[in-house]
């Protein structure tokens, strides 16, 4: 094969591309912060967010998250290209504010849980999952 200017122009392309996927990925993350926190400042301690270290198969990873007093609680996965994973709402009437689920990683990254409390403050706990096989077609 003969590498051609037009060849070499949009293998540089393509790799652009491809270099600027993680930083939309982390875009959208913070986006997604933002519109649950209301642009206030994220605090850490009150939250327990409890994922494996390392995760075989990217396609069912068990998470959990604790977060006692807290209205409510989302999850994100900050490298997945569509980063929110669940948003968990709890009533007065809750008996504990804590959820777990099954989520799926494209590859290595943070999960991270941000919890509302009822004086209107966040805390956030994240934990970085090591992903051997990525569960969202990677």
């Amino acid at each position: 094969m003969k590498l051609t200017r037009r060849h070499t122009l949009m293998l540089a392309a393509g790799s652009a591309v491809a270099a600027m996927l993680p930083m939309r990925a982390s875009a959208a993350a913070e986006e997604a912060i933002a519109a649950f926190t209301g642009g206030a400042e994220v605090g850490s301690g009150g939250i327990t967010l409890t994922a494996p270290e390392i995760a075989e198969n990217g396609n069912t990873v068990p998470i959990a998250v604790d977060a006692p007093g807290a209205e409510a609680i989302m999850i994100l996965a900050m490298g997945n290209p569509t980063p929110g994973v669940a948003t968990f709402n709890f009533g007065p009437l809750a008996a504990a504010q804590s959820g777990s689920t099954r989520i799926r990683l494209a590859g290595t990254q943070d999960v991270v849980a941000i919890a509302r409390m009822p004086d209107g403050s966040f805390v956030q706990a994240s934990q970085e999952v090591k992903v051997t096989i990525g569960g969202c077609g990677g």
